[in-house]
Formats: C-alpha cells, structure tokens, sequence
C-alpha cells in the first residue's frame, strides 16, 4: 500500500474511532466543507504578486478553521493558477463552476476578471473581485462585484491632490497598453483637467516593453511639472529609472500598484519622492495590519509584496464566510445564485484587515484613499482623501 493512502487509511479511523459517539446529522457536518475557488497568478510574470496574495487567503483560511470554521464546517479553498492571463483564467475558472461546482470565487487582475465573467453570470456562480481596478468591472454582469475599490476611486483622489493640493499645473501620463492602464490613464487625465490643470503628454507603452525612450523624449520635450504612470510594479522601476537617465527629474506618481518595497529596492535613491496609493489602512490605523506585517517578517523574513492587495485577500475568505453564514442561516442551499443573495442582503461586512466594506448596488465599493511618499527609501504617510 502506498504511504499517501495509508496516511489516509489512518486519518479516517482516527476519526470513525472519534467519532463513534456522533450522532448521524454531527458525523455528516464533520466530513462537510464549505468551498470557494481562488483564481489566481502562480506562474508567469506576475507570480510573485499573486503568491503573497495566496498565502494571506491560504492563512485566512487556515485562521477561520482553527476558530471553528464556520459553524463548525471547515472553509476549503480550491486554488488554481490563472497566470494573469485571459485564456488561462477561463480554463481555471471553467474548472472552478464546471468539476469543483463553487458557488462562489475569487479572482484578479482586471483582464482574468473581465474574461471569466461570462462563465460567472452563465453558470450563475458569484464571482468576487479582490484586488483589479479597471472602471468596468462594475458593469460585467449579475454575478460580479468588486470588493476593491476601482480606479475612479484611488486615481480620481490622486488626480485632484495633485492639482489642488500639490499646486501642479501641468502633468505628463505614461500608461501601459491594457485594460487597467488606459481606463486609469483616461481617468487621471479627465480628473487632473476637470481640476484646472493640463495634461501636456499622453503616451502609451506595450505591455511587454523594456525600452521607453522614445515616449519619455517626448515628455522631456513637454516639460511637465509631475509625471504619473498608470502601468505595473514589473514596468514600473524600468520607466523611472530611464525617465532619471534621460535627466528627467521631476516627481513621479502612481497608483496602489507602486505601492511595493520591491520598486525602492530596484530603484534606490531613484524612487525619492514617488507618491503611490493605497486603498486599506495601515498599522496606524487598524492594529491588525501591525500583526499582520510582523507576521509576514516572522514567518517569510520580509514584507509582503503589495500589502494592500495582501489585506485584500486575506479578507476575502472571511467575506466568504459570511456569505456561508447567512446562506446557512437562512437554510437554502448554497448555490451561486443564494450567495450572491446573501451578499446584496447584507451588504455591509466588517473585515479584520481593511475594515468596514459596503457592497453597493451598482456592483461597486468605496473606501479611504491613503498617499504615501517615499522617504529615505521608505513609503511614509502622506495624506488620506475619504
């Protein structure tokens, strides 16, 4: 016999011996797990994000069972890679409504996000988006909600502080050619002009791009007063770092994807002055994000690659939970189309990580923008637009 089944052999007799004395209805709940999918990148350009974000769900997880569970069910989570790209994640997610039959996932990346949603709404399984930011993914169908704020939210207060508060009046926008950085590009450059400032340069790069010099003359020419970038943490460090050989010294800005002690390290003195978003509290804030942190430094010897987007998924289970727990509740059985009851029933839900969450009618939620800056290579507290 096999070791693996053997260990197996083992583990059930443990728990017929243990359990000898349940009753029928207790022996049953015993064996009965409550799923949900997790569609995320594990492989490919964008793994090192998506890694730390499935290690903060996979401990949510195994935090919600060592208290019980939910209501004495275990939560199981059903991991798959979706390698940040389109096709890959309808296959993951196929799997996910189609052989593992969840009624409910999560997933990211707002191309994965925007390509699945269709098996999400034909299959009638709820479908949560917990860290894309592109604007339409509000508008993707019945079964899709975000439980992160979309880039109106974040780059919208970006805009505004840059104007008004910074007093810049005239800005360049670099943005990589796919969903998140047109949609977030158009949105800072709609804001930061309905404001009163003037965007001089407007200049898109290919995804796959690692030389900028030809859109970055051409913002050295328009001479702006601020540069912001609408792309990713893997492009990020490379755009700067020529933007600074090519002399351009002015501030640089961005959104929560910047947000990353990977861009300081790549970049070093470089990064001075970059301002990111962030759309969840820090330790300041809620304590548990200090805990959190010290966690990630104890058990992995660093800080997690994009903590917000990490607080985001580790409150994504918990969420999850609820939906069980309301489901349950109410004794209906626990299909997608019940749990997306529960989560327009309830709406309102208090997360240990990103605190209070109101899921709006329009598919949408709202949150606290905080800027932080980077100050002698550390990202420090610059203001909080609410």
């Amino acid at each position: 016999m096999k070791p693996s089944k053997r260990r197996n052999l083992l583990a059930l007799s443990a728990l017929v011996i243990s359990g000898a004395a349940l009753s029928p209805a207790a022996w049953a709940q015993a064996k009965e797990t409550l799923k949900f999918g997790l569609a995320m990148p594990l492989s490919g350009s964008q793994a090192l994000y998506g890694a730390d974000q499935v290690k903060a769900a996979q401990w949510a997880v195994a935090d919600i069972n060592a208290k019980g569970g939910v209501n004495g069910k275990q939560l199981e989570m059903i991991l798959l890679d979706t390698q940040a790209d389109p096709q890959v994640g309808i296959n993951a997610v196929k799997r996910l409504t189609s052989v593992d039959k969840v009624p409910v996932f999560i997933t990211a990346w707002s191309a994965v996000v925007k390509a699945v949603a269709p098996i999400a709404n034909r299959d009638k399984v709820l479908e949560l988006s917990v860290g894309a930011n592109s604007p339409d993914i509000a508008k993707l169908g019945d079964y899709v909600y975000t439980t992160f704020p979309l880039a109106d939210v974040d780059v919208s207060g970006l805009a505004k502080y840059t104007h008004t508060t910074l007093g810049k009046k005239t800005a360049a926008v670099m943005y990589i050619n796919n969903d998140s950085g047109v949609e977030g590009a158009a949105i800072y450059k709609s804001v930061f002009e309905k404001a009163g400032g003037k965007v001089v340069a407007y200049e898109a790069y290919d995804p796959k791009a690692t030389e900028f010099t030809g859109a970055l003359l051409k913002v050295r020419v328009a001479n702006p007063e601020i540069i912001h970038i609408q792309g990713l943490v893997s492009d990020l460090p490379q755009v700067i770092a020529q933007m600074r050989q090519l002399g351009l010294q002015q501030r640089v800005s961005t959104y929560a994807a910047g947000y990353n002690p990977k861009v300081i390290e790549q970049l070093g003195a470089a990064a001075e002055g970059l301002i990111v978003t962030s759309l969840a509290p820090g330790a300041s804030d809620n304590a548990n994000v200090g805990a959190f942190v010290k966690r990630w430094t104890d058990t992995e010897k660093r800080v997690p690659n994009g903590l917000p987007y990490t607080q985001y998924l580790y409150d994504g289970p918990y969420l999850v939970a609820e939906l069980y727990k309301w489901v349950e509740k109410n004794k209906l059985p626990a299909t997608g189309e019940n749990m997306r009851k529960a989560l327009v029933t309830v709406k309102n839900f208090d997360l240990p990580m990103t605190g209070a969450l109101q899921v709006g009618e329009d598919h949408r939620v709202s949150k606290p923008v905080y800027l932080l800056t980077v100050d002698k290579g550390q990202f420090v507290p610059l203001a909080t637009i609410k």
